[in-house]
């Protein structure tokens, strides 16, 4: 795992922690990276070795989340949009950021770019940005679980120590085969708390708020209406390791994306959460993310 530097960002109602690996030559390009709707900043650590200090990556916690989880609401993704948009500003020097986001980041990026188009320059979305109308049949409970599934389980859970925390994570399934000092440091930074009682930092609220939001009429219009290119990375292999993606190519026939300035480019051998962390699907968005700053 690569060194990194973690700063304070103000923002409405505090600062949202930001960790930023810094490029090996000043002026070098800058990019703003969000992670997933229970995730951390360092999720985008595999990203940040593979970029091989060729760019600047920048990456907060989300308000409600690890460093960031004693930041109060209103959450949601317009939220964390505007929260993007304030780490932006507070980077050295003026202009436009290539703005990437996997998963509910992908939507914040998104609606980022809709909102602050003054801030962003092209986009890449990692397995998110491309949704779909909430079933009305659904609760907002019975939604969330649909779309975060256990993870939600995991927010009220305790764990004794940090080995039994690693031991849950391990047994996921979509890190079975894909293990890392990368990962661990990522699942780590998610606890709070003492032992016996060690629980993931995410607020619950937040979470909720977040995963509701996704099916909000502004956030599902964003990728219509974006001001920049962006491309969409999308795994072929599920959040639990399965064969059905979030994304296929009925998928994204049905969402329509013709006139769009959405560009889908299917990432095949990855899982939703090895895209970002695994080598294979992390080499992937650090290309890409090189290309799109021009460094």
């Amino acid at each position: 795992m690569i060194a990194y530097e973690e700063v304070r960002v103000p923002v409405a109602g505090g600062e949202l922690a930001v960790l930023r690996w810094p490029a090996r030559e000043p002026g070098a390009p800058v990019v703003v990276a969000l992670h997933g709707i229970t995730a951390n900043a360092l999720s985008w650590g595999p990203v940040a070795r593979l970029l091989d200090g060729r760019v600047t990556l920048v990456a907060p916690d989300l308000r409600g989340r690890a460093g960031s989880s004693a930041l109060p609401g209103p959450y949601g993704i317009a939220a964390h949009a505007d929260d993007a948009a304030a780490v932006a500003d507070a980077l050295d020097g003026p202009g436009r950021v290539v703005l990437a986001g996997h998963s509910m980041g992908a939507f914040v990026a998104a609606l980022a770019a809709v909102r602050h188009p003054e801030r962003f320059g092209p986009l890449l979305l990692a397995d998110g940005g491309i949704g779909f109308p909430a079933p009305t049949h659904l609760s907002p409970d019975e939604l969330l679980t649909a779309v975060i599934g256990p993870a939600m389980d995991r927010l009220s859970m305790t764990f004794p120590d940090r080995a039994a925390y690693r031991s849950f994570w391990r047994a996921h399934p979509a890190f079975a085969d894909a293990w890392s000092d990368e990962v661990d440091a990522y699942v780590q930074r998610d606890l709070t708390g003492e032992e016996p009682a060690l629980r993931s930092s995410c607020r619950i609220e937040a979470v909720r708020a977040d995963g509701i939001g996704l099916f909000g009429e502004e956030v599902l219009a964003a990728v219509r209406e974006l001001p920049v290119p962006a491309t969409l990375l999308w795994a072929r292999r599920g959040l639990m390791d399965e064969e059905q993606g979030l994304y296929d190519e009925g998928r994204l026939a049905a969402a329509d994306l013709g006139g769009t300035r959405v560009t889908p480019v299917a990432v095949p051998d990855v899982n939703h959460y090895t895209l970002l962390t695994g080598d294979a699907g992390g080499g992937e968005i650090a290309r890409r993310l090189v290309e799109l700053s021009g460094a």
